[in-house]
């Protein structure tokens, strides 16, 4: 099956060369471009996560050997220091020892006495002429392994610095992919929310069923009490005393003919 899809494929690629030319490879270059971000969308945001941090984690391995190059530059440095620092020390001396012979050659002496023995002024102006040589050449060297050192103290501190950089952009991302992991975790507890939202909405329609149903039987109730309830007050003969009217007209201060009227149309 494999071996049938690379054959079509090959031959789409060919048919397309031939009748699109040129054009057929952006339209390939498009093709894989989108290929690639469509299988990119479907990989699951906890996943590449997990990808995230296991890149960030492999960035150890690489700050741990730049660390191990910059202790190797230090212990250069440190002895370059040393040595710069001795051959100073030698040309002061040096210089200090040519500036006493010149003096003596200068003073017109034909003898001269140094650590207990005598010297001609001959044997003091070769020795001064050689002495100099020499520190000129010790100058040069040391002025040399200064500008050495300049170099190299130069670079150490531009690599301390990128490895500053370097670790602090690896606490950076550890950050930014916790808060990463915070959000899609925020993002799986709302869309729990919304499924448990849903199962709220069948308890509301369930409580509204239920006060339907209530609601009705406070109706039918209320039907019931007003057919059992006689409207007005049920008046009979037997009830009426007969001094009524009489009753009536004292108390209302009226004629009985008025009265009885009144009475006999209730």
């Amino acid at each position: 099956m494999l071996k049938k899809v690379l054959l079509a494929s090959a031959i789409v690629v060919g048919l397309g060369a031939i009748f699109v030319g040129r054009s057929s490879v952006s339209y390939i270059k498009t093709g894989y471009h989108s290929l690639r971000d469509t299988i990119k969308d479907q990989i699951p945001l906890d996943v590449e996560i997990c990808r995230a941090r296991e890149m960030i984690s492999d960035l150890k391995p690489e700050i741990a050997g730049n660390l191990k190059v910059i202790a190797r530059e230090e212990v250069e440095v440190a002895r370059l220091q040393r040595e710069v620092q001795s051959k100073n020390a030698t040309l002061a001396k040096s210089k200090q020892a040519i500036l006493k012979l010149k003096d003596d050659v200068q003073s017109g002496a034909k003898f001269v006495s140094y650590g207990g023995k005598s010297f001609d002024m001959e044997q003091v102006k070769k020795d001064l002429s050689s002495r100099f040589r020499s520190y000129q050449i010790q100058e040069a060297t040391a002025e040399k392994v200064g500008k050495i050192l300049s170099a190299r103290e130069k670079n150490l501190e531009g690599a301390r610095r990128k490895l500053d950089e370097m670790l602090a952009a690896k606490r950076q991302l550890e950050v930014e992919v916790e808060n990463l992991q915070a959000r899609l975790t925020m993002v799986e507890v709302a869309k729990t929310s919304n499924k448990f939202s849903v199962n709220d909405s069948r308890v509301s329609t369930v409580r509204q069923t239920v006060a339907d149903i209530g609601t009705r039987i406070d109706v039918e109730e209320r039907m019931v009490d007003t057919c059992d309830t006689t409207v007005g007050i049920p008046v009979s003969d037997e009830d009426t005393p007969s001094d009524l009217v009489d009753q009536i007209s004292l108390y209302f201060n009226r004629n009985s003919i008025e009265v009885k009227s009144l009475v006999e149309n209730l």
